[in-house]
């Protein structure tokens, strides 16, 4: 059963709650996109350590030249120009997805009296009435 937070205000209508259920699934959306993201700046972190193995190892096979180069224009390398990656999460935090954090808020606040998932809640009383 879904708590007095999760019922419409009096006099909202269908398409307003239809509009706020698709900005949360945009920001649903966006949250997973942070993930990928940070799953990315890991990921790319962990690239850049296992290289130092890489380097390791070509040297002791005598591949001092290819342990150079990788070295050299490989480990430690901006991702983008002048960027690593966490510069990237922050960026991105900071910006794009702040912004949409806020708006979807001020949104819900200003049309829902905050409540969240007001969609998502009712198709749950229409899915499994009682």
């Amino acid at each position: 059963m879904s708590g007095p937070d999760h019922r419409r205000p009096a006099g909202l209508d269908d398409v307003t709650v239809d509009a706020l259920g698709s900005f949360s699934k945009a920001l649903e959306t966006v949250h997973r996109a942070r993930g990928h993201l940070y799953a990315f700046h890991q990921l790319t972190g962990t690239a850049d350590f296992e290289l130092d193995n890489t380097v390791a190892l070509l040297r002791l096979a005598g591949h001092e030249e290819w342990a150079a180069r990788i070295e050299r224009e490989l480990i430690g390398r901006d991702v983008i120009a002048g960027r690593w990656t966490y510069q990237l999460v922050e960026e991105y935090d900071d910006g794009y997805y702040a912004v949409f954090q806020d708006l979807e808020r001020q949104v819900r606040e200003r049309l829902a009296g905050g409540r969240r998932h007001l969609y998502e809640a009712e198709l749950r009383r229409r899915r499994r009435p009682g």
